[in-house]
């Protein structure tokens, strides 16, 4: 809150001689000075480094970062949605879906994929593939570490995701229905 009376500093100097004028309008300064402290930190509640917790978790859900878990440390919760948001313009991107990948496994990825740009007639046959690989699922069950991905590969795109040695998407002998998470 102001200490200095700038409300007050405005009005003519025989308005401020009353005592009981002064008092009312220092309570109006009061209220002033706790809107104007609000409008202060607007630019800082959309800003994931800075916001409260409960801020950081809703904008999660504004760019489909759905049910961040409110025990999750601190930082944790912060670096989500700051690489989110980060990537989302990227989504279905081999970049975006490496990034997205070390975030949730907490190490570094790999991304191969069929994508590219080839003159009108050399596009290979089967060029909508991609394989993923990690050392470890981050701490998560494989089921889950494998729906959290399954989001960020685009629907057309065969996918294979890889923990260390181990094929866990699809699972060996899985139709092609399956194949989609």
């Amino acid at each position: 809150m102001s200490r200095t009376p700038w409300m007050l500093n405005q009005l003519p100097v025989g308005m401020v001689s009353d005592d009981f004028f002064t008092r009312f309008v220092s309570i109006f300064q009061e209220e002033a000075d706790t809107l104007l402290a609000h409008g202060e930190n607007l630019p800082h509640l959309a800003d994931p480094t800075v916001a409260p917790l409960a801020m950081v978790r809703w904008m999660a859900d504004w760019i489909g970062l759905d049910g961040i878990d409110p025990g999750l440390p601190d930082g944790t919760q912060r670096r989500l949605v700051t690489t989110a948001a980060r990537t989302l313009r990227r989504r279905g991107t081999p970049g975006a879906l490496q990034g997205f990948l070390e975030l949730f496994s907490g190490g570094p990825a790999q991304v191969d994929d069929g994508g590219g740009v080839w003159r009108e007639g050399e596009a290979p046959a089967d060029h909508a593939w991609v394989v993923m690989r990690v050392a470890s699922t981050g701490g998560l069950p494989d089921a889950d570490f494998v729906a959290l991905i399954a989001d960020y590969v685009p629907a057309h795109v065969r996918a294979e995701l890889w923990v260390d040695e181990r094929q866990i998407w699809p699972q060996p002998g899985d139709d092609e229905r399956s194949r989609r998470g």
